[in-house]
């Protein structure tokens, strides 16, 4: 993200708000699957909406800024874990609730399917991790982040990223050993 397109963006420019959605959109919804929020599309809009009200306030760089985004993203995850813990939830399927056509899907099943099940491996993959080495490795592999930039967003030291990191990876590679993956 480059510096006229954040300055636009702080005016309000459409067309700078689309480019910073644009840009993040896909790495803060993975972030926040692999974090396992509940609804991950609805705390993406939320994270893009405190994105819009802070850009006045934010300061730094392009570095800094995608920082700052993974922090606002990062604080919705502990929301919902603070939230969940006060209150016990049942989840109904919405399918449950809905009409006959609930659980119609259009557009490429087979695809869809294709993309469930990767998706379904690289979540149960990232929760045999501890929450905080998955989400170094989420901020570090999805989000783009630096070393310092993940320590920043986690409030955590740099050497404690290095080995919350250097320990995940391990855990992932021994999981993919167990499982046969090349």
């Amino acid at each position: 993200m480059d510096r006229d397109v954040i300055a636009a963006a702080r005016l309000g420019e459409p067309w700078a708000l689309e480019a910073i959605y644009a840009d993040l959109a896909a790495p803060v919804l993975g972030y926040l699957r692999g974090r396992g929020v509940r609804d991950p599309e609805d705390a993406a809009s939320e994270v893009f909406v405190g994105v819009v009200r802070g850009l006045e306030r934010f300061r730094g760089d392009e570095r800094d800024f995608r920082t700052w985004v993974f922090s606002i993203a990062h604080r919705r995850v502990i929301d919902e874990r603070r939230r969940l813990a006060r209150r016990r939830e049942e989840p109904v399927d919405p399918a449950d609730l809905a009409g006959p056509l609930a659980g119609a899907r259009t557009g490429d099943t087979e695809q869809e399917a294709l993309d469930l099940l990767g998706e379904g491996w690289a979540i149960s993959a990232l929760r045999s991790l501890s929450p905080d080495q998955s989400a170094v490795i989420l901020l570090r592999v999805l989000a783009d982040l630096s070393v310092e930039q993940v320590a920043a967003v986690l409030g955590k030291s740099l050497g404690a990223v290095k080995s919350l990191q250097r320990r995940g990876l391990a855990a992932l590679a021994r999981n993919f050993d167990r499982q046969g993956v090349s």
